[in-house]
Protein backbone atom coordinates (compact mmCIF):
# COMPACT_ATOMS: atom_id res chain seq x y z
CA UNK A 1 0.00 0.00 0.00
CA UNK A 2 1.32 3.44 -0.91
CA UNK A 3 1.73 6.22 1.75
CA UNK A 4 1.13 9.58 1.14
CA UNK A 5 3.48 11.57 0.43
CA UNK A 6 3.23 14.33 4.22
CA UNK A 7 5.77 16.77 5.32
CA UNK A 8 5.48 15.28 8.96
CA UNK A 9 4.16 11.55 9.86
CA UNK A 10 0.92 11.19 9.80
CA UNK A 11 -1.58 8.14 11.08
CA UNK A 12 -0.95 5.46 8.74
CA UNK A 13 -4.94 5.37 8.56
CA UNK A 14 -5.11 8.52 6.77
CA UNK A 15 -1.46 8.08 5.12
CA UNK A 16 -2.95 4.68 3.46
CA UNK A 17 -6.31 5.48 2.39
CA UNK A 18 -7.10 5.76 -1.06
CA UNK A 19 -10.68 5.70 -2.66
CA UNK A 20 -9.96 3.20 -5.84
CA UNK A 21 -12.58 2.30 -8.02
CA UNK A 22 -11.43 -1.29 -8.44
CA UNK A 23 -13.56 -3.46 -6.45
CA UNK A 24 -13.72 -7.20 -5.44
CA UNK A 25 -17.26 -7.77 -6.63
CA UNK A 26 -16.69 -11.20 -4.42
CA UNK A 27 -16.12 -10.06 -1.39
CA UNK A 28 -19.03 -9.63 1.53
CA UNK A 29 -19.09 -7.33 4.32
CA UNK A 30 -20.16 -9.00 7.14
CA UNK A 31 -23.02 -7.39 8.79
CA UNK A 32 -20.66 -6.32 11.95
CA UNK A 33 -18.47 -4.64 9.79
CA UNK A 34 -21.52 -2.38 8.07
CA UNK A 35 -22.31 -2.06 11.84
CA UNK A 36 -19.22 -0.86 12.83
CA UNK A 37 -18.94 1.41 10.14
CA UNK A 38 -22.46 3.30 10.87
CA UNK A 39 -21.46 2.95 14.34
CA UNK A 40 -18.48 5.01 13.43
CA UNK A 41 -20.47 7.61 11.64
CA UNK A 42 -23.15 7.98 14.12
CA UNK A 43 -20.62 9.17 16.57
CA UNK A 44 -18.64 12.09 14.73
CA UNK A 45 -19.00 15.33 16.20
CA UNK A 46 -22.31 17.35 15.33
CA UNK A 47 -23.04 21.29 16.13
CA UNK A 48 -25.53 21.15 19.26
CA UNK A 49 -25.29 17.57 19.09
CA UNK A 50 -27.90 17.33 16.52
CA UNK A 51 -26.86 14.36 14.78
CA UNK A 52 -28.64 15.33 11.41
CA UNK A 53 -27.21 12.24 9.41
CA UNK A 54 -29.56 10.13 7.92
CA UNK A 55 -28.01 6.96 6.53
CA UNK A 56 -29.35 3.91 4.00
CA UNK A 57 -27.01 1.10 3.58
CA UNK A 58 -27.08 -1.67 1.31
CA UNK A 59 -25.03 -4.72 0.76
CA UNK A 60 -24.39 -6.38 -2.64
CA UNK A 61 -27.81 -7.00 -4.89
CA UNK A 62 -30.25 -6.04 -1.99
CA UNK A 63 -32.83 -3.49 -2.55
CA UNK A 64 -31.29 -0.65 -1.23
CA UNK A 65 -28.33 -1.02 -2.80
CA UNK A 66 -29.67 -1.10 -6.19
CA UNK A 67 -31.86 1.70 -5.46
CA UNK A 68 -28.63 3.69 -4.81
CA UNK A 69 -26.70 2.56 -7.82
CA UNK A 70 -29.72 3.41 -9.66
CA UNK A 71 -29.16 7.15 -8.67
CA UNK A 72 -25.58 6.73 -10.06
CA UNK A 73 -23.82 8.60 -13.30
CA UNK A 74 -22.93 5.49 -15.54
CA UNK A 75 -19.41 6.35 -15.09
CA UNK A 76 -19.88 5.60 -11.18
CA UNK A 77 -22.37 2.50 -12.25
CA UNK A 78 -19.70 0.64 -14.14
CA UNK A 79 -17.35 0.48 -11.53
CA UNK A 80 -19.56 0.56 -7.93
CA UNK A 81 -21.59 -2.14 -9.16
CA UNK A 82 -18.73 -4.26 -8.14
CA UNK A 83 -18.93 -2.89 -3.89
CA UNK A 84 -19.73 -5.05 -1.01
CA UNK A 85 -21.88 -2.39 0.24
CA UNK A 86 -23.09 1.01 -0.57
CA UNK A 87 -23.86 3.66 1.63
CA UNK A 88 -25.48 6.95 1.32
CA UNK A 89 -25.63 10.05 3.52
CA UNK A 90 -28.29 12.82 3.70
CA UNK A 91 -28.54 15.78 6.05
CA UNK A 92 -31.37 17.33 7.90
CA UNK A 93 -31.05 20.95 6.61
CA UNK A 94 -33.09 22.24 9.47
CA UNK A 95 -33.13 22.52 13.55
CA UNK A 96 -36.03 21.17 15.35
CA UNK A 97 -37.46 24.46 15.53
CA UNK A 98 -37.76 24.80 11.69
CA UNK A 99 -34.06 27.35 11.44
CA UNK A 100 -31.92 26.64 9.29
CA UNK A 101 -29.40 24.35 10.19
CA UNK A 102 -26.18 25.97 8.85
CA UNK A 103 -23.67 23.38 9.85
CA UNK A 104 -25.85 20.34 8.62
CA UNK A 105 -23.65 19.67 5.18
CA UNK A 106 -20.10 20.02 7.46
CA UNK A 107 -21.64 17.64 10.20
CA UNK A 108 -22.65 14.89 7.74
CA UNK A 109 -19.16 15.04 6.45
CA UNK A 110 -17.69 14.41 9.72
CA UNK A 111 -19.71 11.53 9.67
CA UNK A 112 -18.68 10.20 6.25
CA UNK A 113 -14.93 11.06 7.31
CA UNK A 114 -15.15 8.95 10.68
CA UNK A 115 -16.69 5.90 8.47
CA UNK A 116 -14.49 6.50 5.88
CA UNK A 117 -11.42 5.74 8.89
CA UNK A 118 -12.81 3.22 10.24
CA UNK A 119 -13.66 1.07 6.81
CA UNK A 120 -9.81 1.70 6.81
CA UNK A 121 -9.08 0.19 10.12
CA UNK A 122 -11.52 -2.68 9.01
CA UNK A 123 -9.15 -3.34 5.91
CA UNK A 124 -12.14 -2.28 3.59
CA UNK A 125 -11.74 0.62 0.96
CA UNK A 126 -14.72 3.75 0.27
CA UNK A 127 -14.68 5.40 -2.54
CA UNK A 128 -17.72 8.64 -1.75
CA UNK A 129 -19.07 10.15 -4.52
CA UNK A 130 -21.16 13.07 -5.50
CA UNK A 131 -21.74 11.96 -9.40
CA UNK A 132 -25.21 11.24 -8.64
CA UNK A 133 -28.76 11.94 -9.35
CA UNK A 134 -29.87 14.13 -6.55
CA UNK A 135 -33.61 14.65 -7.21
CA UNK A 136 -33.65 10.59 -8.20
CA UNK A 137 -31.99 10.26 -4.53
CA UNK A 138 -34.05 12.49 -2.39
CA UNK A 139 -37.85 10.39 -2.00
CA UNK A 140 -35.24 7.38 -0.73
CA UNK A 141 -34.30 9.48 2.17
CA UNK A 142 -37.71 10.85 3.45
CA UNK A 143 -37.01 14.63 3.07
CA UNK A 144 -33.56 14.13 4.24
CA UNK A 145 -31.07 15.91 1.45
CA UNK A 146 -29.06 13.82 -0.31
CA UNK A 147 -24.96 14.44 0.35
CA UNK A 148 -23.03 11.37 -1.06
CA UNK A 149 -22.99 8.24 -2.03
CA UNK A 150 -20.35 5.92 -0.87
CA UNK A 151 -18.78 2.51 -2.69
CA UNK A 152 -17.61 0.43 0.32
CA UNK A 153 -15.19 -3.16 -0.27
CA UNK A 154 -12.38 -4.75 -0.65
CA UNK A 155 -9.38 -3.55 -3.18
CA UNK A 156 -9.16 -5.49 -6.33
CA UNK A 157 -6.16 -5.02 -8.92
CA UNK A 158 -6.93 -1.94 -11.54
CA UNK A 159 -6.16 -4.03 -14.63
CA UNK A 160 -9.97 -5.00 -14.29
CA UNK A 161 -10.89 -1.39 -15.03
CA UNK A 162 -10.66 0.07 -18.55
CA UNK A 163 -10.16 3.57 -19.91
CA UNK A 164 -10.75 6.47 -17.47
CA UNK A 165 -11.58 4.55 -14.41
CA UNK A 166 -8.15 2.84 -15.04
CA UNK A 167 -6.47 5.79 -15.87
CA UNK A 168 -7.73 7.48 -12.40
CA UNK A 169 -6.43 3.97 -10.50
CA UNK A 170 -3.12 3.67 -11.35
CA UNK A 171 -2.43 7.91 -11.07
CA UNK A 172 -0.18 9.10 -8.12
CA UNK A 173 -2.58 10.42 -5.09
CA UNK A 174 -1.41 13.58 -4.99
CA UNK A 175 -2.47 16.69 -3.63
CA UNK A 176 -2.15 20.52 -2.97
CA UNK A 177 1.01 21.78 -0.77
CA UNK A 178 -0.01 23.08 2.45
CA UNK A 179 1.94 26.21 1.84
CA UNK A 180 -1.41 26.63 -1.36
CA UNK A 181 -4.12 25.62 1.37
CA UNK A 182 -3.35 27.20 4.46
CA UNK A 183 -3.68 30.99 4.38
CA UNK A 184 -2.80 31.64 7.60
CA UNK A 185 -0.71 30.18 10.38
CA UNK A 186 1.44 27.57 8.52
CA UNK A 187 4.89 27.32 10.66
CA UNK A 188 7.85 28.21 8.90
Amino acid sequence: MTRANTSVEINNLIAERRSPRSLDGTAIIEDRDLIGLLEAARWAPSSNNLQPWRFIAGKRDDSNFNALLECLVPFNQSWSKRASAIIAIGGIATNEDGSANNSFMYDCGLAAAQLTIEAQHRGLVVHQMGGFDREKAAPLFGGAVPIVIMAIGKQAPAEQLEGAAYDREIAPRTRKELSKIVIKGLPT
